[in-house]
């Protein structure tokens, strides 16, 4: 469909009531101009971790079945309130849940995956001249249950729904109004990117960038689906586009500097140095669907070693525990965990041509008295683990030194 729109409204978009309305207004206009919408909607702000409080105050670890059915119905809120705004400006609307759009996931719980979307029924709805508003961050699994998709999972559905309906771009309306060199809070000169390429954006989402969640941008890169992220509050803003990476695009060196202050740090010390060890410790982990960041294990002295590994904070406990479970098995000495760590990350497509950028970046911090923990790198960032108390420092230094606030000059790859 040639005229078909998909945006998805973030949570404080949504988060009021008079904000429902503004959206609406929006909506409503675009819909009188000809266009076919599909809107996905997070639950409003505050409203899933409210529900998740109030679970937790009931049992300690509630079962994660209950848990997606109970989070689902924060989206099924706004989906409704929007339909129903949207009704009162004389706009046809629709509001469907994750069963009702036909989002089918796998049986994982709290973090499931799409396996498949029969758009048929949306179809139908948009050939009746009406706005479809879908639930986001949730579907059905094959025995019918309400799954999630995890933190962030809107972001995810509106791509899915955008690839499935044969969508040209995804919009991604939310609180900012693009994605910037660095997080403006900290860095009151960081410049909005006009451009972004899929690489770099997953980069950026899984090193701290807020704007957008990681698996979005995955689902996005796959299907080749440009995403529009735009401030849903500025009818002007022109937003920054992430799309797939051409020879036309500017590369600078590095785009952006990245925070994560949500990273924690575990050491299992004294393990027996044989081969096996690091697969038992990762399998654990990989079999409670915990993903691991850095790894560093150290030179073997009398037969044992230590292996350091970083993951999200909130997996921090879990991850623990499955150490603590297999500990006589892989003959442990010790378990010790370290959730006063923060995670700075350059990234930047122009790497991939510049010999220097690491070393940059360790002189700046050196110079800071900041001392690094762990380096991790791939072909287009850098990224190291410091103490959290430094986070700020970093991110303010970096963005200074690479000179991120001016608008780079466009550097050639090499053949």
């Amino acid at each position: 469909m040639d005229n078909l729109i998909v945006q998805k409204y973030g949570g404080t978009s949504v988060g009021t009531l008079d904000r429902i309305k503004a959206v609406a207004e929006k909506i409503a206009r675009l819909q009188r101009s000809g266009k076919s919408i599909v809107v996905v909607v997070s639950a409003m702000a505050g409203e899933t971790d409210k529900l998740l409080a109030m679970a937790e105050k009931l049992v300690d670890k509630p079962e994660r079945r209950e848990i997606d059915l109970l989070l689902s119905s924060g989206e099924r809120i706004s989906c409704a309130l929007l339909s129903l705004a949207l009704q009162a400006l004389g706009c046809p609307a629709e509001a469907m849940t994750g069963r009702q759009i036909g989002m089918r996931t796998d049986d994982a719980h709290t973090r499931a995956r799409i396996i498949s979307i029969d758009v048929t029924k949306a179809v139908k709805k948009l050939k009746e001249n009406k706005v479809i508003v879908v639930a986001g961050f949730q579907g059905i699994n094959e025995e019918g249950d309400v799954t999630t998709l995890g933190r962030g999972g809107s972001d995810t559905s509106a791509v899915a729904l955008a690839v499935a309906l044969k969508a040209k771009q995804c919009e991604i309306l939310t609180d900012v109004d693009g994605v910037f060199t660095a997080d403006p809070n900290i860095v009151p000169e960081a410049r909005k990117l006009d451009v972004v390429s899929f690489d770099e954006m997953l980069e950026m989402a899984s090193l701290g960038a807020k704007v957008l969640q990681i698996r979005c941008v995955e689902f996005a890169k796959k299907y080749n689906m440009p995403l529009l992220v735009k401030s849903s509050f500025d009818d002007q803003s022109q937003g920054t586009l992430i799309c797939e990476e051409n020879k036309d695009m500017e590369q600078p060196i590095v785009s952006g500097v990245m925070r994560d202050d949500k990273q924690a740090k575990i050491t299992v010390k004294g393990v027996v140095d044989k081969p096996g060890i690091a697969s038992e410790i990762f399998s654990a982990l990989a079999k409670a669907g915990l993903s691991v960041d850095m790894i560093i294990q150290n030179i073997s002295e009398e037969g044992h070693t230590d292996i350091s590994f970083t993951l999200a904070s909130g997996d921090c406990d879990e991850a623990i525990a499955i150490m603590e479970a297999i500990a006589s098995k892989i003959g442990v000495q010790e378990i010790i965990s370290d959730r006063k760590i923060s995670k700075i990350s350059i990234v930047g497509a122009g790497m991939r041509s510049h010999s220097g950028v690491a070393a940059k970046m360790f002189k700046s911090l050196s110079a800071e008295k900041v001392n690094i923990l762990m380096i991790s790198t791939s072909e287009i960032k850098v990224s190291c683990i410091i103490e959290k108390k430094h986070s700020k420092l970093a991110v303010q230094k970096l963005h200074s030194v690479f000179k991120l606030d001016k608008k780079p000059r466009k550097v050639t790859q090499k053949s």
